[in-house]
């Protein structure tokens, strides 16, 4: 029996399985050899003899034993939780996948965004209570919206914001390379853009230098009346800054798909804040995830095919 080309690992990803990973990858590899263990056995026999595997993770032993895996492609966009010096060590390539969340995370977005602006959360509120009772709503026309990030997923809710009629401030490591946004700052000016910004939205990776990064002094810096998007990560906000700017009415409401801790306790008093509205880090679910995420794999394997070195989405 020939060795096979690509390993999938067992890991489920968004409710997924890794068949469902491994079918889309047949359709556009139909003559690649494609196998997913059944067993953990089975997949460290996989490790130590494929030459391309993808998945969420591998342990640093199995980084290690993986003597002939020239690429991992991980399905994640952020490689912070992969042993990266263990994949340098192997001379292993490693790929994430940025760019497959762009359209679902930005619809959240807007959705999240167009739900504070025309007030739902109230009618859903009053509806509850069989109450028709007129309530004031805004408009979003002529806004300003800040992006912390402008990754693959930042790019894209920039682009869907355009058709809205608001100004757009984008805050990047490299305000030098430009990007979407009316105006691009560096993390050294991110409160003069607070200052000006109606809407915050982060989608950023965290970082030492991004965790934390929106803490009390940012919510004085934010207008009474702006609104909090967070779909990057949750220790990119102080989460106890986060409760004391609600409880003050320092800003007008948030909707927050990720939290420090996470999953966010049961009794956590940002339950309880009617201005806050709270997903289970869901933002990112897709029924497409596989499909896009199979797009990047097989671009890549067959530049891996033709000896090529450098990979789409490469982070190492």
């Amino acid at each position: 029996m020939s060795t096979p080309e690509i390993a999938v690992l067992r890991q489920k990803i968004h409710g997924l399985s890794a068949r469902d990973y491994a079918e889309a990858l047949r359709k556009r590899l139909p003559n690649a050899e494609i196998s997913v263990a059944k067993t953990p056995a089975e997949e460290t026999a996989l490790l130590e003899t494929v030459p391309i595997a993808t998945g969420f993770s591998m342990s640093t032993a199995e980084i290690k034993a993986a003597e002939n895996l020239e690429l991992f492609g991980c399905v994640y966009a952020g490689v912070g939780h992969l042993d990266l010096d263990a994949f340098q060590a192997n001379e292993t390539a490693v790929t994430n996948a940025s760019g497959v969340h762009g359209p679902n995370i930005s619809e959240y977005v807007i959705g999240a965004i167009l739900s504070h602006v025309r007030g739902f959360k109230q009618a859903w509120r009053q509806q509850d209570r069989n109450e028709w009772r007129s309530y004031p709503a805004r408009e979003l026309q002529g806004s300003t919206v800040t992006v912390v990030g402008l990754g693959a997923i930042g790019q894209a809710i920039v682009d869907r914001l355009e058709p809205f009629g608001v100004e757009t401030i984008g805050v990047r490591y490299t305000p030098e390379k430009g990007g979407p946004t009316d105006e691009v700052l560096g993390f050294d000016e991110i409160h003069d853009a607070l200052a000006r910004t109606d809407y915050l939205v982060l989608a950023c990776p965290l970082t030492d230098e991004t965790r934390g990064i929106i803490d009390s002094e940012a919510f004085l810096t934010l207008p009474t009346d702006a609104f909090l998007v967070n779909i990057a990560r949750g220790g990119v906000v102080e989460t106890d800054d986060l409760v004391s700017a609600m409880q003050a009415n320092r800003i007008a409401g948030a909707a927050i798909d990720v939290t420090d801790p996470e999953p966010l306790p049961n009794d956590h008093p940002l339950w309880d804040l009617d201005t806050v509205s709270i997903t289970p880090h869901n933002a990112g679910h897709t029924p497409d995830y596989y499909e896009r995420l199979a797009e990047i794999l097989a671009t890549n394997v067959e530049r891996y095919r033709n000896g090529e070195t450098e990979f789409e989405n490469q982070v190492l």
